[in-house]
């Protein structure tokens, strides 16, 4: 397969980031630097992949904390996630103390909405808006791979938390109904933590949307 992806748990969270390149060219993104930023760096190294791009799925501090230090260091734009998420990513640094580690605001240099497109190394992604744990939670679509990149949507067996202040179980649920569960059962996806899973495994056994 041409699309090659490598997954990088980081922070205590156990957070999913994602390195994604094109096998050929070496061309690539990172989706959801939540932290450990040298850890990142190596994994980007030793995959010999040049970095294109930083993709963010929303504004939690173990998705994007390492996502300023992280351009900076390759020279890159962050983009996405939804601009509902700003609040969040404004306060990044404030999210940081509350969980006891180091992180810098983060200010996309572009938000992104659904019904755009996003490129990795040649290979085109969906953005899709899937709120519910987040206002402005996105998630990214490659339909030529039957694969994805869901954050914190949709997890094997489960669904993400919507016990926050700004939380929508109803939004969350449609979205997965309305615009995940009709991709072909072998619709292969990375969750936000976790193991990886497929549309149709969540479809017969997750007990959220059964």
């Amino acid at each position: 397969m041409a699309l090659q992806i490598a997954v990088i748990p980081v922070t205590p969270f156990q957070q999913n980031c994602a390195l994604v390149w094109d096998a050929a060219s070496k061309q690539g993104a990172v989706f959801d630097p939540g932290g450990d930023v040298a850890r990142i760096e190596a994994a980007i190294v030793q995959a010999g992949v040049v970095v294109r791009d930083i993709f963010l799925t929303h504004g939690h501090i173990d998705h994007a904390g390492g996502a300023t230090p992280l351009a900076q260091a390759l020279g890159v734009k962050i983009t996405g996630p939804g601009a509902e998420d700003k609040f969040l990513l404004d306060g990044m640094a404030a999210q940081g103390r509350q969980f006891g580690l180091h992180a810098q605001n983060c200010t996309p240099d572009a938000w992104l909405n659904e019904g755009d497109e996003i490129s990795v190394g040649g290979h085109v992604f969906e953005v899709l808006h899937c709120p519910g744990h987040t206002p402005g939670h996105l998630v990214f679509i490659n339909r030529a791979t039957n694969f994805g990149i869901l954050g914190d949507v949709l997890f094997r067996n489960s669904i993400g938390r919507t016990d926050f202040e700004y939380g929508d179980t109803d939004a969350l649920i449609g979205a997965i109904r309305t615009k995940l569960l009709p991709l072909p059962d072998d619709f292969a996806f990375i969750c936000g933590h976790g193991e990886t899973s497929t549309i149709g495994a969540e479809r017969r056994s997750n007990p959220f949307i059964r």
